[in-house]
């Protein structure tokens, strides 16, 4: 998987035109139940994150699309949930992993609405709990309010935290 960030931070660095709509469709792909499970992107987001300083890339472009890959995965995930409902449990990966979704459900069941904002930022729970909002029918305004609130909060911080880390690595760099 490092190979593979790596080599998507490198693409990005020399083709920066091109870094916005990776980041949409890194985001979408982190934020989409099943899909999250097998491929985390959360470290690619942080890379391409970190070259925002070094590299001139401006960061509210990535973000913006951050943001809107990150809410249209949740979207689809709680349209799923909700027009497939307890079937969902039945499918491939969640089969394997049955309790994801019992935990989702709970911390859904738990903190309401907060918790598409909470488990935005939570591996596991990023994939499940918009699955379970939508089996559980949380409101869908309320759901979609949360859900690009904390996309785009979320997309800012990883994009972020990639940039101070890599300031922080400069400056190491110089220091020692």
């Amino acid at each position: 998987m490092e190979e593979y960030t790596r080599a998507l931070a490198d693409f990005v660095r020399d083709h920066q035109a091109w870094a916005a709509p990776i980041v949409l469709l890194l985001a979408f792909g982190e934020s989409l139940a099943f899909i999250s499970l097998l491929i985390p992107a959360w470290g690619a987001l942080v890379a391409i994150g970190a070259l925002i300083g070094v590299s001139g890339i401006s960061f509210w472009p990535l973000c913006v699309a951050g943001g809107i890959g990150a809410a249209l995965g949740d979207w689809v995930s709680y349209w799923f949930g909700y027009k497939y409902k307890e079937q969902v449990a039945q499918m491939w990966p969640l089969s394997r992993y049955p309790e994801i979704l019992p935990r989702g459900e709970a911390f859904v069941k738990s903190w309401g609405v907060p918790s598409i904002f909470i488990g935005r930022f939570f591996g596991p729970l990023r994939a499940s709990v918009p699955l379970a909002a939508g089996i559980f029918e949380m409101p869908y305004w309320q759901f979609q309010i949360a859900n690009f609130v904390s996309a785009f909060v979320w997309s800012g911080a990883l994009l972020v935290f990639g940039d101070v880390i890599a300031v922080i690595a400069e400056w190491l760099w110089r220091v020692v």
